[in-house]
Order: C-alpha cells, then sequence, then structure tokens
C-alpha cells in the first residue's frame, strides 16, 4: 500500500482540500493508497471559504478537524506533500520517503474567489500525483 500524507500550517484549508480531493481520487481510480493530514500548527476549524468551495464540488469537509502532523505519522509515508511548512519540521531521522512542496497560496481571509483558484490549483495537483503514483505502480510490477 502506497500511504502519502499532505500537510500545511494549520491543516485548516490547503492541506484538507488535498485530502479530499486525493480521497476521492482513490476511490475513483480504485488505488491502494492510505491518506494522512495534518498541520505543524493546527488551528481550531477549516476555514469556512474552504468548507464552502468544497461543498461545490460536493465535498463536504466540514467535520474535519484540523490535526496536528507528528513523525509516527510520517514514518510509513511514501510521499509527503508540503504547502508552507517544511518535512523537515515532522520527519523522522531515519525516514526514506519522498517529498515536495506545492506553492500554494494559504486560503485564509481570501476572497471566495481566490480559495476557488486554490482548489482547483490542489485538484489539478492531487490529480497529477496520483498519474505520477499510478506509473510508479505500473513501473514496479513490470519490473
Amino acid at each position: 500500500m502506497t500511504r502519502v500524507a499532505f500537510v500545511c500550517v494549520g491543516n485548516a484549508g490547503r492541506s484538507q482540500m488535498a485530502t479530499a480531493f486525493a480521497e476521492r481520487e482513490r476511490d475513483r481510480r480504485g488505488q491502494d493508497i492510505d491518506v494522512v493530514t495534518g498541520g505543524t500548527d493546527p488551528a481550531d476549524h477549516v476555514h469556512e471559504a474552504v468548507v464552502e468551495v468544497m461543498r461545490e464540488e460536493g465535498i463536504d469537509i466540514g467535520d474535519r478537524p484540523p490535526r496536528e502532523i507528528t513523525p509516527e505519522d510520517i514514518e510509513n509515508v511514501d510521499d509527503v506533500v508540503t504547502m508552507g511548512c517544511s518535512v523537515d519540521q515532522f520527519r523522522p531521522d531515519d525516514w526514506e520517503g519522498e517529498s515536495q512542496q506545492w506553492d500554494i497560496e494559504h486560503p485564509g481571509g481570501d476572497s471566495i474567489a481566490a480559495v476557488r483558484r486554490q482548489r482547483d490549483e490542489i485538484e489539478r495537483r492531487v490529480s497529477d500525483l496520483f498519474d505520477e503514483l499510478e506509473a510508479e505502480d505500473g513501473s514496479a510490477s513490470e519490473g
């Protein structure tokens, strides 16, 4: 099983959107992927604008509480995507997974139009990531 983590500072916007899109993408593709999320400094709740724009996509994340990411969450993760933080803030010393930084602005306090743009960019990037994971799985099973 492949494990992927989406991490931002507050776990109240970008990483929550990425996690929800990853769960949907996993289910659509029938891939065996576990998705983990968290923040380095979790907020009290998911941003209302984020909840609203995700509902427009038929995804309700209003009941998802932000949570802190821990080294234990990451120790068996294959790929970590960070947005606004560094994997070095929480990764275990012996972790050997892959990480990538997505440069996506923090949605807190942004206009609803800006949060929609962030949502759409995150959705596109999650789809691209799943394409990459699918290609890697295909390569691994061929070799």
